[in-house]
């Protein structure tokens, strides 16, 4: 009894240091289109998907269970190309929590539509930061990875590098004969995919970006509880260093991502600012995404 309690004594010590997990990830699979893959298949897969992102580290850092970055991801099976072969769109949103208040500030809202991936029932999804296992896997490492970039990059000017990096190095790891198969991975399969994802996280043109996002959060958002008014002047900041890389860049990825993610926060936030600062947040959104001008109206004149 006494070599067992010491046994034990010694296991929970070991796992109180480990590092938690970074990610609370939930996710829904739809299957609108079913037609012949029995559905508790997919029952199985989600659960594959939560347990992969839920409980594998991807990082050496102590993360409290109050810290981990909530994640949202909805799977549609969109095309059935045999029983165990799939094809889908992936809408994936990782919520940052802003200081000193309840609310929870969007760092990505994304949807990929080139997720394809075969999946056997109750098979375990594994991970690899060092090989190629198969395509479901990296497309998960790839976004726990470049979500990690993007979280770290709102507490520190470009703290998220080492995960941006970790990212390509799951792209440079896939097969020409699978990257030739499932599209997303190369430059020219268009240039909204996870390729310019992390293609733009890493030019050196977007390090200002980068750079912003630590202003747009830690300056402005996690200002905002104590002073607004300074955090909404830092937070124009951001969106002016932003602005003026989407003149030059205007249909790239990272400028298209920071839109989606920020626009109606952006929006709530200055619909209580004074006349001037309205209008050079209208203005400058407008540069930023210029398909939806019109929407930010809403912020009021």
């Amino acid at each position: 009894m006494k070599h067992l309690f010491h046994t034990l004594l010694v296991i929970l010590v070991s796992i109180s240091f480990l590092p938690a997990q970074e990610l609370k990830v939930d996710i829904i699979v739809n299957t609108p289109r079913l037609q012949s893959v029995d559905p508790q298949v997919f029952q199985t897969l989600r659960t594959a998907v939560k347990e992969f992102m839920n409980n594998q580290p991807f990082t050496e850092d102590v993360f409290e269970l109050e810290e981990r970055i909530e994640v949202t991801i909805q799977l549609t099976i969109k095309d059935e190309y045999s029983l165990n072969s799939f094809g889908a769109d992936m809408s994936i949103q990782a919520v940052r929590p802003v200081y000193g208040s309840n609310y929870k500030s969007s760092i990505l809202m994304h949807v990929d539509k080139d997720v394809t991936f075969t999946y056997d029932q109750y098979q375990p999804i594994v991970f690899s930061r060092n090989a190629f296992v198969d395509n479901l896997s990296s497309i998960l490492s790839f976004y726990a990875y470049y979500i990690l970039g993007l979280d770290y990059d709102t507490y520190s000017k470009a703290g998220g590098e080492e995960y941006f990096q970790a990212a390509q190095e799951v792209i440079n790891m896939i097969p020409a004969t699978v990257s030739s198969g499932n599209k997303g991975w190369k430059p020219t399969d268009g240039n909204r995919n996870r390729y310019w994802m992390v293609e733009n996280a890493l030019n050196p043109t977007f390090r200002p970006m980068r750079e912003a996002a630590y202003t747009y959060h830690m300056k402005g958002l996690d200002e905002m509880h104590r002073d607004p008014a300074k955090g909404k002047i830092n937070i124009l900041k951001a969106i002016d260093a932003i602005a003026a890389i989407a003149k030059i860049n205007r249909n790239s990825m990272a400028i298209q991502l920071f839109a989606n993610a920020k626009n109606q926060e952006i929006i709530e936030i200055y619909k209580e600012a004074d006349m001037s600062m309205k209008r050079q947040v209208r203005d400058l959104m407008g540069l930023i995404d210029p398909a939806n001008a019109s929407r930010y109206n809403q912020i009021g004149l």
